[in-house]
């Protein structure tokens, strides 16, 4: 359930910054084909999502929109010890 609430999260966010998955990739350093995949939470490394959800957030805000709350990806990924935070300060999926 957690799974599929976050990836839910993920993709609602996604589609209300109306941005095409081929310049929200290009923007996070990775191909289409990955970006799709860390939405569907099919994912290479654990921040990944944590990327996806910061990149998003960002842009909801700079278009003055209110991102979906999200049930896991909550706080700041800094709380969460097993997460790499310089892969995530990077902000890049490559």
């Amino acid at each position: 359930m957690e799974q599929r609430a976050t990836k839910r999260e993920l993709q609602e966010n996604f589609k209300l910054s109306g941005l095409s998955v081929a310049q929200a990739a290009a923007d996070l350093q990775t191909t289409p084909d990955y970006l799709q995949q860390v939405l569907d939470l099919n994912v290479r490394h654990i921040e990944d999502p944590w990327i996806v959800r910061n990149y998003l957030n960002q842009v909801l805000r700079q278009q003055h929109h209110t991102p979906i709350n999200y049930s896991r990806l909550t706080g700041s990924s800094a709380n969460y010890w097993f997460l790499n935070q310089n892969r995530v300060n990077r902000g890049q999926l490559n």
